[in-house]
């Protein structure tokens, strides 16, 4: 099938925050369309009013600005297809009018079974282990019947009048060729009670009157895209291309659900995850590039990406793989750009403005895969934590205590006429001290930083601390390891 123009949308439902699915679906439109040199809507699906949360639709903006899936068109960009909200084309009429339509042509019709009536269905149905579908009852009422009613006020809906023989096949890009028997299909609801649209008819019919080429969305709809294509075919619209992708799994057995609590885009952003590590972790889900490249430039991924790439097979959202691709995306950076990306993590461990970060912030480009990573490697700067002597010991160098208190004392007159407080400069009189004492010069630096950071793991080693925080703490701290060691003490400062 070829079309003119590719035409490709985004139609997430306001109802909370950007969910990795949902950002994969939006992802993979969007390449289609900038693949095809095509055009990209927004569309905001908002006739499920009860689950509409406040601010959700700002959320939906930030996240697509900030991950540069830039829109054609859309409710804040306009075009000319709109509105692009679904309550706003309600309101319109745009949707009571394509109903009408297919009453018209006998494929929907008015319902007016009351709630208790259904409910009653339903349960008969599953008794007798029968399908739970609805029985057709109001499509069978007269003119009259139908005219009584409306002018009694009886509520209504609006439900798709289904074909009780024969199949309904389609092609989906992704899962090929598919037949349904359309005796399991029910009549389903295209217009509720309040008046608006369902999601099913909704979808078809803005779909075709936005002019859409492409749809992409969750392999959980193909169940449904039979019911689409008999209103296609109902209406004599085209068609579209499906492109249906599998889900997004936690682990072998469960989905990522927002539900559940899985994360979501800010989530991952916030743990600092950068954008363009996540998006193109995101775009991996379940789409096979046919080479073995990994790490992605956007521009990269329009070239590569193509829909016979997509697989069927459901997508484990592996964490630890997100870390070790942002990780990639951190070590490209030189040391400006990680020092301001890192910024804003340093400064919730760090809030002394004299300390000199220089040193430790190339441990920490070293060592730092999500940038929430941070604060806990360097929350000993701003206060000296309270540790165990046994700390000092270093099995790897086979020391002990006595090691360590003898190298600090050795350091300390060393390190107090010492002047030039240069990481290089202090590593350098280090080295030239363990060669004058004859002492192993790795016992002099884990000394040194144990005592000044309390920690085993740090970014940097001790002449990096000792240059991050000066020289007056610098040597307050050492005094203080060694009173510690003298004590023997395994849990005061």
């Amino acid at each position: 099938m070829t079309f003119e123009k590719v035409r490709t949308r985004f139609a997430p439902s306001p109802t909370g925050y950007m969910h990795v699915g949902n950002l994969r679906t939006a992802l993979y439109a969007w390449l289609i369309a900038r693949k095809n040199k095509g055009t990209f809507i927004l569309r905001i699906e908002d006739t499920d009013q009860e689950r509409k949360v406040e601010g959700a639709v700002d959320i939906i903006y930030r996240t697509l600005a900030e991950t540069g899936l830039n829109h054609d068109e859309g409710p804040d960009v306009g075009g000319d297809y709109g509105p692009y909200v679904q309550s706003e084309r309600k309101d319109a009429g745009i949707y009571e009018k394509c109903a009408l339509d297919l009453i018209e042509k006998g494929a929907a019709y008015r319902c007016f079974c009351t709630k208790e009536r259904l409910d009653v269905l339903r349960a008969e149905n599953e008794a007798a282990g029968r399908q739970t579908k609805y029985d057709g009852k109001c499509s069978h009422l007269s003119k009259d019947e139908i005219a009584e009613n409306l002018k009694k006020g009886i509520p209504f809906v609006v439900r798709q009048k289904m074909p009780s023989t024969g199949t309904t096949s389609f092609h989906d890009e992704v899962y090929g060729d598919i037949s349904v028997e359309n005796s399991t299909l029910e009549d389903l609801v295209l217009i509720k009670s309040d008046g608006f649209p369902t999601y099913n008819f909704a979808n078809v019919v803005d779909d075709h009157l936005m002019g859409v080429t492409h749809v992409v969305r969750g392999s959980e709809y193909l169940i449904s895209t039979p019911k689409y294509n008999l209103l296609y075919e109902a209406f004599g619209w085209e068609k579209p291309v499906y492109v249906h992708v599998s889900p997004v799994m936690r682990d072998a057995q469960r989905k990522l659900s927002k539900r559940d609590g899985d994360a979501s885009y800010a989530d991952f952003i916030e743990k600092g995850c950068l954008k363009e590590a996540l998006l193109n972790y995101v775009a991996l889900l379940g789409w096979n590039p046919g080479t073995e490249q990994e790490k992605f430039t956007i521009p990269e991924l329009i070239e590569a990406f193509s829909i016979s790439g997509i697989s069927k097979s459901p997508a484990i959202f592996d964490e630890m793989k997100l870390r070790w691709l942002n990780s990639e995306y951190i070590r490209a950076m030189d040391h400006e750009e990680f020092k301001k990306t890192a910024m804003p993590f340093i400064r919730k461990a760090v809030r002394k403005e004299e300390v000199n970060l220089d040193p430790v912030i190339e441990g920490l480009h070293k060592r730092t895969e999500f940038l929430c990573d941070i604060p806990p490697q360097i929350d000993f700067i701003d206060e000296l934590p309270k540790y165990s002597a046994e700390l000092f010991v270093n099995a790897k160098m086979k020391t002990d205590k006595v090691n360590s208190l003898t190298a600090l004392e050795i350091l300390k007159p060393v390190l107090a006429n010492f002047s030039d407080w240069d990481h290089g400069k202090l590593y350098e009189l280090i080295n030239l001290t363990a060669t004058e004492k004859n002492i192993n010069k790795k016992v002099l630096l884990w000394s040194l930083r144990v005592a000044l950071s309390g920690k085993e793991l740090t970014p940097g080693g001790g002449t990096d601390i000792a240059a991050a925080l000066g020289k007056e703490e610098t040597m307050k701290r050492l005094s203080n390891g060694i009173e510690k060691l003298k004590n023997n003490s395994l849990t005061e400062n």
